[in-house]
């Protein structure tokens, strides 16, 4: 009798989870929110807002045009100064109020942000509404607090505000630019993104079931050339943009001589620090997390992975490893890692400097996975063998794609992480806490994330320089953008 050691193997496979969309009750068709109501465009027009994941309508919207805008902006200008007679701790109220009702309604934005914008459910229902509701939370506690603020000085709103956001964080952008505006005693006009707009509108349903008073916020979905008109309206006093860089550049230009302050905050090509000492396994998991979350739609992604040449290769194949262990697929499914690109020009986006890469001598390695037939999908990728001046080392890509460069030194790492004419995050990963300061204050990035990344709070401040943009989101430096100080 022989015995055998070999085993049976078994491979474990999740089974699927899909959240039901069967709970949320959209409208077929959208107005635009002006005057605390939501009403049909006057010169405007209605289109359908898509699925990125299965290409279908998930509800029609309507899109501003001039005469609209006009009547939000008159609007708003009437409604400021009631709005700001408040006392903070009145407008702390309504701010607080809001912040419970998206928690109430926490499910429903997160299965509509899923499905507007194809991002996993575990992130829009974890991440994303949850810290919505936080900064409303965080700044409802500033609004009778502002002088202490910004170093007990006198301080008075600058009166409305043009917002802009993008499509990648819908609903989180929206709070991060609102919540600090109104809690200053500012009225702002939002314009979220084209191809995002519902959970922008389902916040407007929120600010209705607040009672916050008429005109205070009007919310209108619309183009890029909604935006641009936006933010040359003569009775705008403040402008706040979320977006690419080329677009600030355009804003920017539009000020130019005008006493309306500006924040941008734009694209970027972060750096994700690997040295030699760091935990290589939670480094990997941070890699992940720095590139993977959102399908890298995001502005502070660690797009470019710099790792230390004595554990480059074992980093490597760690992270090939697991990028192998990533689920891509349906947004709705509580299992799924890497949802759907966002829209199909953003997919072409990707593909071109995808293959611009494979063309100057990177070597590509694309994770092995079967895709929707329908819908706009992006495998997992990583680059190795990529030089400084390669397209996808210098370009934002706003994708699920990682390239590698290496280095020996600290000196070597910190002059590559700063070769970029972005500046908006990095990563440092050591074990070692001094040289994680020594780095971070050599890194030109608005922020460092030591040992982790893509961690964001509210009472933290966000913002990036050079072509990242300039001004700052979140914490008490998130006020000052808001605010006329003397």
């Amino acid at each position: 009798m022989t015995t055998s050691d070999a085993r049976t193997k078994i491979v474990w496979d999740y089974a699927p989870a899909p959240e039901s969309p069967e709970h949320v009750r959209l409208r077929e068709s959208y107005g635009l929110f002006i005057d605390g109501e939501f009403r049909a465009p006057i010169d405007g027009r209605r289109v359908p807002t898509l699925n990125p994941a299965t290409e279908e309508p998930v509800a029609e919207v309507a899109f501003a045009g001039e005469a609209d805008l006009r009547a939000a902006v008159d609007s708003a200008r009437e409604a400021q100064p009631r709005w700001a007679s408040l006392s903070g701790l009145e407008r702390g109220k309504y701010l607080f109020r809001v912040a419970r009702l998206i928690q109430e309604r926490t499910r429903e934005l997160a299965v509509v942000e899923s499905m507007d914008g194809g991002k996993p459910i575990r992130e829009s229902r974890d991440i994303d509404v949850p810290l919505a509701a936080a900064h409303f939370f965080y700044y409802a506690g500033w609004a009778d607090k502002l002088p202490y603020g910004v170093g007990g000085r006198q301080v008075a709103p600058h009166g409305v505000a043009a917002q802009i956001v993008p499509w990648n964080f819908p609903l989180l952008m929206a709070a991060w630019k609102l919540a600090p505006a109104l809690a200053c005693g500012n009225a702002a006009i939002l314009k979220p993104a084209e191809t995002t707009p519902l959970t922008a509108l389902l916040l407007a349903e929120v600010l209705q079931e607040a009672e916050l008073p008429p005109g205070v916020v009007a919310i209108l979905p619309g183009d890029g050339a909604l935006g641009a008109s936006l933010v040359r309206q003569p009775d705008i006093d403040k402008v706040a943009f979320t977006g690419s860089t080329a677009v600030g550049k355009d804003i920017q230009a539009a000020l130019a001589g005008r006493k309306v302050p500006l924040t941008l905050e734009l694209g970027g090509k972060s750096a994700n620090i690997v040295f030699e000492d760091a935990a290589l396994d939670q480094a990997v998991e941070g890699i992940v997390n720095g590139i993977f979350f959102n399908q890298g739609h995001v502005c502070c992604a660690g797009s470019r992975l710099l790792i230390q040449e004595s554990v480059a290769d074992e980093v490597i194949g760690k992270l090939w490893e697991r990028m192998g262990r990533l689920r891509v697929g349906d947004p709705l499914d509580k299992n799924t890692d890497v949802g759907a690109i966002n829209s199909r020009e953003q997919l072409e986006r990707i593909t071109e400097l995808v293959s611009a890469g494979e063309g100057e001598g990177a070597v590509r390695r694309t994770v092995a996975c079967e895709l929707p037939e329908r819908g706009y999908w992006f495998a997992p990728t990583i680059f190795t063998e990529v030089a400084p001046a390669h397209r996808i080392a210098v370009e934002e890509i706003f994708g699920p794609v990682v390239s590698v460069l290496t280095f020996r030194t600290q000196a070597e790492a910190i002059e590559k992480a700063n070769n970029s004419t972005y500046g908006l995050a990095s990563g440092i990963w050591t074990d070692k806490g001094a040289k994680a300061f020594e780095v971070a204050s050599a890194l030109q990035a608005g922020v460092a994330w030591q040992n982790t990344y893509n961690h964001f709070d509210p009472t933290a401040a966000f913002g990036g320089y050079k072509e990242s943009g300039f001004g700052r989101e979140g914490g008490p430096a998130g006020l000052r953008p808001y605010l006329r100080v003397t």
